[in-house]
């Protein structure tokens, strides 16, 4: 046997014991968070894609269908029917109660009062269903189990108070590459753990696109930013072997974007230099 096919072969393996290893742990996280605030479960939004499909399976996992709401919220304008179609496939698959609105009529009355704007439209849309998630969470003494993955989080490619408002993020901490191999692992249909990556906001939107670069290359950026003190993009460039803008696009989503991973800061008339301090922990 070749050595680099027995190289790729004990990558695997270590891979999938460290995936399985995460995934205990994820678990054991969900568990704990619905007990410590003494909450029935969990309520997660499901799009149809790998991130919301991964989330709800590991939350049944955790505390079993009955612990799991599952709202579906296409809107029916931009939305692709088979996004819905694979979610309700997902969650009568997982035996999971789930409720399937169209955000559409929602949308529309907003957008009588307000002035047309493409990207603005869009965030209204994930406000609109963090609006929705919330209700159910209030009205069913539960959590909101938010979807965003790690590599979503660090470049902030998220709507704030939107898909970005959760009480529980149990995948945040796994990369984008990490969460198709898990999804993978759990046997998620091919349909979604396939799918090009899309927040849906309006229709045509891809990750891809409006990032610039793909997940696996946006990863292979990002971990080396976790273990660098001082980010350089173009020892980062030489050392991966990438383009230095697409190297460039990915920093400056980290470094540009870091108020939307951050609480409000309080205007502070203490006399201790703690200006700009949260009271949030």
């Amino acid at each position: 046997m070749l050595l680099s096919t027995r190289l790729a072969i004990r990558y695997v393996s270590e891979l999938t014991i460290s995936l399985a290893k995460k995934k205990e742990k994820i678990v054991s996280f969900v568990r704990e968070q619905v007990s410590q605030a003494g909450a029935r479960g969990v309520v997660v939004g499901v799009s149809g894609g790998v991130d919301s499909a991964l989330t709800l399976a590991l939350c049944v996992e955790a505390l079993g269908p009955a612990g799991v709401v599952a709202l579906l919220m296409p809107d029916s304008r931009v939305t692709p029917e088979e996004d819905t179609a694979d979610a309700l496939e997902l969650v009568n698959g997982l035996k999971v109660s789930h409720m399937l609105t169209d955000i559409a009529g929602v949308h529309s009355a907003f957008m009588r009062s307000l002035p047309e704007d493409k990207l603005a439209e869009g965030n209204l849309r994930a406000r609109i269903r963090m609006c929705f998630l919330y209700y159910v969470a209030n009205h069913t003494s539960s959590l909101v189990a938010g979807t965003s993955d790690k590599s979503e989080l660090e470049i902030s490619y998220f709507t704030k108070y939107g898909d970005g408002a959760a009480d529980v993020l149990p995948i945040g901490d796994l990369f984008k590459t990490e969460v198709v191999a898990l999804a993978k692992m759990m046997g998620i249909s091919p349909k979604i753990v396939e799918k090009p990556s899309s927040p849906r906001l309006w229709a045509g939107q891809t990750a891809k696109e409006e990032l610039g670069a793909d997940y696996e290359t946006i990863d292979r950026v990002l971990r080396i930013l976790d273990a660098t003190a001082k980010p350089d993009s173009g020892a980062i460039a030489k050392r991966l072997d990438l383009d230095l803008l697409t190297v460039k696009l990915v920093v400056n989503r980290v470094v540009g974007y870091r108020h939307k991973r951050e609480l409000p800061r309080v205007c502070s008339f203490s006399d201790s230099d703690d200006s700009g301090k949260t009271y949030f922990s």
